[in-house]
């Protein structure tokens, strides 16, 4: 059974930095595309940051420069780390899993960033 359990969302000034983590269990880590989205309210679910075992990390222009997408491959981990947070940054973070073409959620983590 797959299974993706997200920690480390929180409340920060604009300018600060928070570290998301998700704990991936049931799969192939190495054969998974392993991505990061946000949904802010009212908005749509957005691709912010993906990568693989074998291609360089994509970022979301909203994004580029201050986040970083990175895996632990022997623990299982992706990890988010955001850097010079703003305001518009604040939403609900979701880590995603591709494995056999299968997409996996994790349950979604609240990023808040005051100005």
């Amino acid at each position: 059974q797959v299974r993706l359990v997200e920690s480390g969302g929180g409340v920060v000034h604009t300018g600060g930095s928070l570290r998301l983590s998700c704990a991936v269990t049931g799969t192939n880590f190495a054969r998974n595309i392993m991505a990061w989205h946000r949904q802010a309210p009212g908005k749509q679910r957005e691709l912010i940051a993906s990568m693989t075992r074998d291609s360089s990390p994509t970022y979301a222009d909203s994004v580029k420069g201050r986040f970083t997408i990175s895996t632990d491959t022997p623990k299982k981990i992706v990890n988010l780390q955001m850097n010079n947070l703003r305001p518009e940054d604040t939403a609900v973070y979701y880590c995603n899993v591709r494995y056999l073409s299968r997409d996996y959620w994790g349950q979604g983590t609240q990023v808040t960033v005051s100005s």
